[in-house]
């Protein structure tokens, strides 16, 4: 299959992938089958290569952060490998509706981690912020406005369900620019350089290691938690409690074909089978498990 990087015509990868055609519902349905039962490298080759074009769809409505589409279609691509290692035919929809979250979410991740040397996006509010604000502000003729007025905010606040305060954070935000620290001031300036005006907060040597040893240790005591768990279990608390951005139970309940209400049961009993490991362990004190949503697994 073709690669594409850097280098690559994009013109050229687009004539490629329709060399491939669509996939019929019998068709998706063998090639899946083959793939999780047998393992079929080739099953999965055509069930790649019959939806690279959904990829390019996906990431081209991703444009406008200025990023090289070429990059966001490599990122679209890994998130539709993600898919199709978790996807299973005998649920009953198709590739496509599942694939659509993974890649999306494959492209924004990268979004967030690339469009600035500072992280945009922390929070779920923030992320929907950074990936509607530009469509809403272009809606109500605002897309160059670096300072929006009461009513723009207004306007912005009512469509995407959030505070004015989080709007105009978010638009000041994406308005500016990164700067080198290595910028100059200026001569008249008693630094030469803005990082020169730097303060050091960090910790001392001592507090630096005694946090890296304590958070290490519990690290390694959620993970060994986590093996109490069964695969479900484990996969729907990551997903719900692990993640920066968590799946909603809709999401999850069509990846297991159970109901919304079976998936909250069983994130339930799993965070309450964590609990129970660790305040079991003799390495932390009880209150231990409250940290556990705040830490990923080593």
């Amino acid at each position: 299959m073709l690669k594409i990087s850097p280098d690559t015509n994009l013109t050229q990868y687009m004539q490629y992938t329709r060399k491939f055609p669509l996939l019929t519902l019998e068709e998706e349905y063998k090639y899946a089958k083959k793939w999780k039962d047998e393992g079929d490298i080739e099953a999965a080759h055509r069930l790649v290569s019959a939806h690279l074009r959904l990829v390019i769809k996906i990431a081209a409505g991703y444009k406008g952060y200025g990023l090289p589409l070429n990059e966001l279609i490599s990122e679209g691509n890994i998130g539709m490998l993600q898919a199709i290692q978790r996807f299973d035919p005998e649920r009953g929809f198709r590739f496509t509706t599942y694939a659509i979250w993974w890649i999306k979410a494959a492209i924004q991740e990268y979004i967030l981690h690339s469009w600035s040397l500072v992280k945009i996006g922390t929070t779920a509010t923030q992320k929907k912020l950074f990936f509607n604000l530009r469509r809403v502000k272009s809606q109500i003729r605002a897309l160059g406005e670096n300072d929006l007025d009461p009513e723009q905010l207004e306007a912005i606040s009512k469509a995407l369900g959030v505070a004015k305060e989080e709007v105009q954070n978010m638009n000041q935000r994406l308005s500016a620019h990164d700067h080198s620290l290595n910028t100059p001031i200026g001569n008249d300036s008693d630094y030469d350089e803005w990082q020169s005006m730097l303060v050091d907060d960090s910790i001392n040597q001592e507090e630096s290691y005694a946090e890296e040893q304590e958070l290490s240790n519990r690290r390694t005591l959620l993970h060994e938690a986590m093996q109490s768990l069964k695969p479900r279990e484990r996969e729907i608390l990551v997903e719900r409690r692990l993640k920066e951005k968590p799946a909603t139970l809709e999401e999850l309940s069509q990846v297991y074909n159970i109901s919304r209400e079976r998936i909250r049961q069983i994130e339930v009993r799993a965070f309450e089978k964590l609990q129970e490991v660790i305040q079991a362990s003799t390495f932390f004190s009880d209150n231990s498990s409250s940290h556990i949503q705040r830490h990923a697994i080593a």
